[in-house]
């Protein structure tokens, strides 16, 4: 089955800019036009890449991670305001000048936490390129929380951090009655009630192979911050999730103010849509949907925001929602824009690239969108 020719020409763009890679997926919506389209193998010498084939998501996974929090705090479970004393004992917890750390600071990247748990660097050296990741586990992580000095009050900078999102994660799994874990409620409230099927953390579930350097790597292990950066997803899933967030009603989140901080398609899948309309869903997960993209911070400069972990780039012809992804074998980018109802996501199984070539095609094909209608 051919790609459609409206998607044809923009697929073909963003994966010819995937060095490396022995496969690609790229999903694109275009208003109420959906195609997903494909290229290369799982591996080489593999089975072909599919709509449903699984990639690894890196940092995506903080967006997973973001919509968890909304859909606890729209059900009470937690609050954003939370300290993150009210699930942990205060000696496992950081007491920073100007106020405690707050689980939308962790969701904003404004907690104060450094980028990486102190400690994990010297254990990872023997994995570093491979799974650096590995050895950290969720006692390390706790230790590594009861040492750390914040480097600025909380909310006063905006400064990207795997330890905060990794944190939340763990914070989530914690706040539910029963311990479900950040895996296991994930898929409760969010993967299974959106259909998202080849979507989770687990490592061991058949998926594409990565690729760095032209060298095949071992599954991605993120076991101590699991909802930073573990999970797996398709191209299929990837833009239902999308169409979701797309289909929300606006008048599901209660209004707050805005803060100030200092190749040749070897397989094509279409996809009919399975957005917030189309799906019976919670009432708190639709007002999830709706308030995880809820502007939180006005960035300086100008052109930029925060939602709950996705990055707001504001444009005249109407702002766009992006974030990226990539571990030691795959680069990953989900995007999109709400006045245009446009998406475009992009996996490719070999390590992000110092230029950072395919996820700023995929983000320019977003751009570029629009203008197509």
């Amino acid at each position: 089955m051919r790609a459609p020719e409206w998607a044809r020409g923009p697929a073909s763009a963003i994966a010819a800019s995937a060095r490396g890679a022995s496969g690609v997926a790229v999903a694109i919506r275009q208003g109420d036009r959906r195609a997903v389209v494909t290229y290369g193998r799982i591996a080489h010498g593999g089975a072909p890449v599919t709509a449903d084939t699984r990639f690894e998501t890196g940092s995506l996974t903080k967006c997973f991670t973001a919509l968890l929090l909304a859909e606890l705090a729209a059900r009470g479970e937690v609050s954003y305001g939370d300290p993150l004393t009210r699930l942990l004992p205060p000696d496992r917890v950081p007491a920073p000048r100007g106020g405690p750390i707050t689980l939308l600071h962790l969701a904003t990247h404004t907690s104060g936490l450094p980028r990486l748990p102190p400690g994990l660097l010297a254990g990872a050296a023997p994995r570093w390129f491979t799974n650096p990741y590995e050895g950290f586990r969720t006692d390390d992580l706790l230790r590594a929380l009861a040492r750390t000095r914040p480097f600025a009050r909380p909310g006063d900078r905006v400064r990207y951090s795997n330890f905060g999102v990794g944190l939340l994660g763990h914070l989530l799994g914690r706040a539910v009655p029963g311990r479900l874990g950040y895996g296991e409620l994930l898929a409760d409230r969010i993967l299974d009630p959106l259909g998202l099927h080849r979507t989770g953390c687990a490592p061991g579930l058949r998926q594409a192979t990565g690729y760095w350097h032209g060298r095949a790597r071992p599954p991605w292990r993120i076991p101590g911050l699991a909802g930073a950066g573990a999970i797996r997803s398709s191209a299929r899933d990837l833009l239902t999730l999308l169409d979701a967030l797309l289909d929300a009603p606006p008048d599901a989140s209660p209004d707050a103010p805005v803060a100030t901080s200092t190749g040749t398609g070897a397989d094509t899948g279409s996809n009919t849509g399975t957005g917030a309309d189309s799906l019976s869903l919670s009432a708190p997960l639709r007002a999830a949907l709706a308030d995880v993209v809820r502007p939180r911070l006005a960035l300086r400069g100008g052109t930029g925001r925060l939602a709950l972990v996705w990055n707001i780039r504001v444009r005249p012809d109407g702002d766009v929602y992006h974030h990226s992804g990539g571990t030691r074998g795959f680069t990953a980018f989900a995007g999109f824009g709400p006045r245009h109802r446009t998406a475009v996501v992009a996996l490719a199984n070999t390590a992000p690239s110092a230029d950072q070539r395919f996820i700023q095609s995929a983000y320019g094909t977003l751009l570029s969108l629009p203008g197509q209608l």
